[in-house]
């Protein structure tokens, strides 16, 4: 699908999905199914006939709460091609939060699974809550009826669709709340895609496996939508990305682009790098030549880890670790980092593998405009060791949403006079447009001095250390009171034992005179406003939205002690 400028829904893209690469495969799975792209033709066509049977009228929409899967991606161009909304829904959401999200935006149709439907609540006769009809998915067995409707149904009569036509309507995981559903368009999110394949190339020969959930807007934009501009093939994961599942599947996958999160990098990067390194001598570690000989080595087995043709390895959704860029960076991989939320398709910022910059997210993609806030006239940053002003980051372009759902004054709030989208984050930008981003609006501490101190880059300084999986900065009292939770393997292997030999009373114990050394390491390396004045073990995991984002609001008012 070389000439791109006739796409500019997704209509369009269905429509034309059969002339270009009709025999090609475009969605399977990792248990054998596979769906080509004239068949994926003929099934959003028998899906959008099916819908109009039911009763679905362009501008109603229709929930999908499945995981990822062939069928999936079939449903969710079937129902945007005939003008309805497709609702994606998180599978991780609990039941709660699924029933208050179909009861607010009041679907005529639930798309689920054999594992997904219980979270609907009330199943009882084809009806859930507001819904009229609830259709479940076949199982994954059942090969032979991909969809459970008849793909030689007459197309009937395409209604408009129009690029400023709403197509999805998604519900954020947020960190500080309750949800909102943000109405994307056909215009926002094909725009985006093409912004994508403007960082770099996606070939008809390219393989994707995906991991993360498709109902995350990362995912669907650039994992998704992407490949099927480009007639590339897309392999789902059954099930968590355990290593179970995973290594077979990059076994046989071999895939030449993949998607994740920091989460799953940074644990390999743990688990199979740091014990290594942290075997050689001090002097050798400390000598960059020889970290960077050894960083190379550990990526090159890596890559082979992967299949050996990785050439794009995306990360986005949360920050990445330093250590763990520095190796990607030393060793060669062809990582590339993007910024961006799901008001905004998602991607605002982003680099192709190789233009990367350390700690950086990348500059404006192709279309997009950023700025800093204007308004604020004198910089926010606080801290010397910023040259650079740091504001919060604005953007302006074809991606940014229609709106809130059914929230007039919230959608008013996020966009500014003169419609650039606020996105929350603070940020500075260098002389070449490198987007820095420092922390969330919201989340920013001010110092009794009046500094400014971003919890971030505090969380991202504790967790270079070694025996540390992750933290939480607050403030509390007037002090910067951090809660942390120890990786238990490094642990485990410091009291030579084994991880399963740790009880909770060995853990506190040992924790508690490890989390002194870990304070002073840290405040060595922090300024005078930002050291921290307490550390709290943590010996629970901490709360998180299902995108694995921690909830910062339920420990703003944290009455923890620190041993």
């Amino acid at each position: 699908m070389d000439d791109l400028s006739r796409i500019q829904t997704l209509l369009d893209l269905v429509t034309q999905l059969p002339r270009a690469h009709a025999e090609r495969p475009a969605l399977c799975s990792t248990e054998g199914a596979c769906v080509t792209y004239g068949e994926l033709g003929d099934y959003t066509r028998a899906v959008a006939s099916h819908l109009r049977e039911l009763g679905v009228q362009p501008g109603d929409r229709v929930a999908l709460l499945a995981e990822n899967r062939p069928e999936w991606g079939i449903w969710y161009l079937g129902v945007t091609a005939m003008g309805a909304v497709i609702l994606p829904i998180l599978t991780d959401f609990s039941a709660t939060e699924v029933q208050s999200i179909v009861h607010h935006a009041e679907p005529r149709v639930a798309v689920t699974s054999e594992t997904t439907r219980d979270l609907l609540g009330g199943w009882s006769e084809g009806r859930v809550l507001d819904c009229g009809v609830v259709h479940e998915l076949p199982s994954a067995e059942d090969s032979g009826a991909p969809l459970n409707v008849d793909p030689g149904a007459e197309p009937g009569a395409r209604p408009p669709v129009h690029p400023d036509t709403c197509a999805a309507l998604i519900y954020t995981s947020g960190t500080t709340g309750n949800p909102k559903g943000v109405m994307l368009s056909h215009g926002n999110l094909i725009s985006n895609a093409k912004s994508v394949r403007e960082i770099f190339a996606v070939a008809p020969n390219d393989a994707l496996l995906s991991v993360l959930p498709l109902a995350h807007t990362y995912e669907c934009t650039i994992g998704f939508l992407v490949p099927m501009l480009s007639g590339a093939s897309v392999t789902y994961l059954s099930g968590p990305p355990s290593p179970s599942r995973l290594l077979p599947a990059l076994e046989t996958v071999r895939p030449t682009i993949m998607l994740t999160v920091p989460l799953i990098i940074e644990k390999i990067y743990r688990a199979r790098v740091v014990p290594k390194l942290s075997k050689l001598p001090p002097r050798l570690r400390r000598f960059p030549p020889a970290r960077k000989l050894f960083h190379r080595l550990a990526s090159a087995k890596l890559k082979r880890t992967f299949g050996g043709r990785m050439r794009v390895f995306g990360i986005g959704g949360a920050p990445l670790g330093a250590q763990t860029e520095r190796f990607l960076r030393e060793g060669r991989f062809p990582y590339c980092i993007g910024y961006g939320l799901t008001e905004t398709s998602p991607l605002l910022a982003g680099t192709a593998p190789f233009e990367t910059k350390f700690r950086s997210t990348g500059p404006a993609v192709p279309g997009v405009e950023l700025r800093l806030d204007p308004t604020d006239a004198e910089s926010v940053s606080g801290n010397a060791s910023h040259t650079h002003p740091v504001r919060e980051l604005q953007a302006y372009g074809p991606n940014l949403m229609l709106g809130y759902f059914k929230n007039p004054a919230e959608t008013a709030a996020a966009f500014t006079e003169d419609g650039w989208f606020k996105t929350g984050d603070l940020a500075w930008m260098d002389e070449g447009g490198y987007v820095y981003i420092q922390g969330r609006v919201k989340t920013l501490i001010v110092g009794p001095s009046g500094e400014n101190i971003y919890p971030e880059e505090i969380e991202a300084t504790i967790e270079s250390e070694p025996l540390v999986e992750e933290s939480l900065v607050i403030s509390k009292g007037g002090k910067l009171v951090a809660l942390v939770r120890l990786n238990l393997d490094a642990l485990a292997d410091r009291l030579g034992t084994f991880v399963s030999e740790l009880d909770p009373q060995t853990i506190r114990d040992t924790g508690a005179q490890l989390l002194g050394d870990i304070k002073r390491e840290v405040n060595s390396r922090l300024n005078r406003f930002s050291r921290v004045a307490q550390m709290v073990l943590q010996l629970e995991e901490f709360e998180r939205t299902p995108t694995r984002k921690i909830k910062r609001f339920l420990y703003q008012d944290d009455d923890t002690q620190a041993d």
